[in-house]
């Protein structure tokens, strides 16, 4: 599902070459649970934007769904995204002027997809059922982060990268979408992606890539 090969990326900081990543290389098979974990400023959330088609590598290639990230345009991309991956941010990234289920319903409309009652299915899967007029103004923290995960799964993504998904939640709510995380994983067979501090979620999933100053210093997997 997921192959990187000697990933690496650079960039330049007052004048100097500063490398972020230095030859990261693994495979994720389809269906699997993937925690990369490490310090701050150990390269996850930049490795995770190369992971998913965000930003290019300095050098090295990932491969997604067969697909050769390198070999496409941004448009190319961008259309992969929209067809077979899903996004779930720690700032939730919800649109403030819309409802819960028109917040669900964006990524069925941006791919001119009939709406019908998925919306409301998936709310009702992440405990929403009730919820769906409201707007993420009326929302707790935790609730909007259940939106944002019903949101990811509605185009029905082959893999799903998440960055601290439970970062700004309190421990309760964390393990409460920890399980809707590894649930809809095991039910739906959808690949997942996170990076995170968080031990328990890390726990959860069936491989862990730990990195540190740029490289892996440790895979489960290995």
């Amino acid at each position: 599902m997921l192959r990187c090969q000697q990933l690496t990326k650079t960039y330049l900081s007052g004048g100097r070459s500063l490398t972020v990543l230095k030859d990261i290389t693994f495979q994720l098979e389809p269906g699997g649970f993937l925690a990369i974990v490490g310090p701050s400023g150990s390269g996850k959330t930049t490795l995770l934007g190369l992971l998913a088609g965000l930003d290019r590598p300095s050098s090295g290639e990932v491969h997604l769904d067969g697909a050769d990230l390198n070999a496409l345009d941004e448009d190319a991309r961008a259309r992969l995204r929209g067809e077979k991956v899903g996004f779930v941010f720690q700032s939730f990234q919800l649109v403030p002027t819309l409802t819960a289920t028109e917040n669900v319903q964006v990524p069925l409309e941006l791919r001119g997809e009939r709406i019908d009652g998925r919306a409301g299915e998936l709310l009702s899967r992440v405990g929403l059922a009730g919820r769906g007029h409201h707007y993420p103004a009326q929302l707790s923290g935790g609730e909007q982060q259940r939106v944002a995960l019903a949101r990811a799964f509605a185009n029905r993504p082959r893999i799903l990268f998440a960055d601290e998904p439970t970062g700004n939640l309190d421990a309760r709510t964390g393990h409460m979408i920890v399980e809707l995380m590894s649930e809809l994983n095991r039910d739906l067979g959808t690949t997942l992606v996170l990076v995170t501090h968080d031990v328990d979620l890390a726990a959860r999933a069936h491989r862990t890539i730990r990195l540190a100053d740029g490289v892996v210093v440790h895979d489960t997997a290995a």
